[in-house]
């Protein structure tokens, strides 16, 4: 089946250059171009892609703005393709958070050559966003409702004892992390989390999380404590583990190979919270491509960890998910919208 793919960019020669990257694999086909929004609105009357591949900052009507009316309408999956720049990032955060499936960094400089060296970079992505679940697809605004409904309650039993959760998740993500842990009271143990993001994008996006949490959302640098309140983010290029400092458990932050194709890695968070951290902790595993984590989760779960994966109806990639369930690596499988509260009882169960 032939993946038909719309180029949504002000560049004529950023058209040209990823229409030559995508028609080169055997199952895309670049069937649209427009150089704005506005252009791309006629066309989509006409005929709908399968994928779109959209760049943000554009005249007449930028991407974000563009991306907002598509999903309020009817959900196309998108790719954004941004630039490394500090404004560039920040955007890119908002347009996951508004739907977009992933992100593609361009830099600067150096476009035609930086796009074929990343050529199967590229396949993948719309390879990947062709394959989401266009129900689970659609944004949802955060929800605090349940974090101040409970956090009265919440904060009685909360435990003080040192308890990690970690949370791995991919594809859909941005939107699954938000929705979590927008929910999820100060109270909440400390929270590890890697996110596939490309480098300097999790800068942007610890930001927005700790716009929208209780909880002090920071961009792991390595040293920090993992402590009741407070969620370290993978930064993106560098894995994250757990380890222990006397008693307490802090963060290595370090680079390294990819592991699974992705750096950082899930496996390499899981696999340290089992061996550092033990029953004391929970796993969670979300939506995303591929099967990154699945095996740490595993791990997780047989040393004494309580382990939870999200189930397909709400994943927008059942992909990571489906494989730590297969393995039998996930106590627990429950929708986006239960994660916060199963995670709760979960980390209070075990302090317990």
């Amino acid at each position: 089946m032939t993946i038909n793919v719309m180029i949504i960019d002000d560049s004529a020669v950023m058209r040209q250059t990823l229409s030559r990257v995508l028609n080169e694999a055997p199952d895309i086909q670049v069937s649209q171009t427009a150089s704005d929004p506005v252009i791309a609105q006629l066309y989509l009357k006409r005929e709908k892609p399968d994928v779109i591949v959209l760049d943000i900052e554009m005249p007449r009507m930028d991407g974000i703005t563009f991306l907002q009316q598509l999903m309020a309408s009817e959900p196309i999956p998108v790719v954004i393709c941004s630039s490394l720049t500090s404004k560039g990032c920040h955007l890119s955060v908002q347009a996951l958070a508004a739907g977009a499936i992933d992100v593609i960094a361009k830099p600067t400089t150096g476009l035609n050559n930086f796009i074929i060296e990343s050529q199967q970079k590229f396949w993948q992505a719309v390879r990947t966003a062709a394959r989401v679940r266009s129900r689970a697809m659609v944004a949802k605004p955060p929800a605090p409702a349940l974090a101040q409904a409970q956090s009265t309650a919440w904060v009685t039993r909360a435990g003080t004892t040192d308890y990690v959760i970690a949370i791995g998740t991919s594809t859909g993500g941005t939107q699954a992390l938000e929705l979590v842990l927008s929910q999820l009271p100060r109270t909440t143990a400390g929270i590890v989390i890697v996110q596939h993001m490309p480098e300097k994008f999790t800068t942007e996006f610890a930001k927005r999380l700790n716009t929208l949490s209780e909880l002090d959302v920071l961009e792991a640098q390595g040293g920090e404590r993992v402590i009741p309140g407070r969620a370290l983010l993978a930064p993106g290029g560098c894995h994250l583990e757990v380890i222990r400092s006397g008693a307490q458990f802090v963060a290595r932050v370090f680079r390294g190979p990819s592991v699974n194709r992705h750096c950082p890695s899930v496996d390499v968070l899981f696999n340290s919270v089992a061996s550092n951290v033990g029953r004391s902790a929970t796993g969670v595993i979300m939506t995303g491509m591929g099967d990154d984590g699945a095996k740490g989760l595993l791990k997780m779960k047989n040393c004494g960890a309580d382990t939870i994966a999200q189930d397909e109806q709400s994943s927008i990639v059942f992909g990571m998910p489906r494989e730590a369930i297969s393995l039998g690596a996930a106590n627990t499988v429950c929708s986006l919208q239960a994660m916060a509260q199963a995670i709760h009882q979960s980390a209070q169960r075990r302090q317990r």
